[in-house]
């Protein structure tokens, strides 16, 4: 275990040290992957998020990306920097978010987390990973701060997801809820 601690503290002050690289996001998020998969690959799920931590951090030293792990993160409100104790699990070449997750499965309240952090910091582009997935692939989430492509509007699949036909609606007063007024037909069809 302490070879991998000090890949980690190699890969900590190599990030300290050294300004962003000029290689492309998507470069280093494939490389993150890879060697998140390399990980789990070895590991498996069912382990804490700290093992997970520590053997990804020693991964990306081994293909040369710097890394800062645990890194603090004020919150700003209304002028105020509040020291609330936030840390980002690992900012990789000083741009790329990379939060670790080994959890039954990944929920919004993780991604919100992720965006929360990529606002805050000012950084566009994090990964969220949750190393408790038998495939990893499926516990894999690019998350982007500021989306500047196309507006998108939702598109409704079919004109029943609308409203109700008036037909299950007739002798109901518009005040009653819609599932009321289900469950008031499916009695009436017994």
């Amino acid at each position: 275990m302490s070879d991998l601690s000090n890949a980690t503290v190699e890969g900590t002050e190599e990030a300290e040290g050294c300004a962003p690289s000029p290689m492309p996001d998507n470069e280093i998020t494939d490389k993150i992957i890879g060697a998140a998969i390399e990980v789990h690959r070895h590991l498996g799920p069912g382990l804490l998020e700290s093992a997970y931590e520590e053997c990804l951090c020693h991964e990306l030293g081994l293909i040369g990306l710097t890394f800062e792990r645990q890194v603090h993160l004020p919150i700003a409100y209304k002028g105020l920097r509040l020291d609330c104790s936030y840390r980002m699990d690992l900012v990789v070449e000083g741009r790329i978010i990379v939060e670790i997750k080994a959890i039954e499965g990944l929920l919004p309240i993780h991604t919100a987390q992720v965006l929360t952090y990529l606002k805050s910091s000012g950084k566009q582009l994090g990964l969220l990973i949750n190393f408790n997935e038998t495939i990893l692939k499926k516990g894999l989430k690019r998350i982007v701060n500021h989306y500047t492509g196309p507006a998108l509007t939702p598109q409704i699949s079919a004109p029943s997801a609308l409203e109700p036909p008036p037909e299950i609606l007739s002798g109901f007063s518009p005040r009653s809820s819609p599932s009321l007024r289900v469950s008031a037909v499916k009695k009436d069809l017994r």
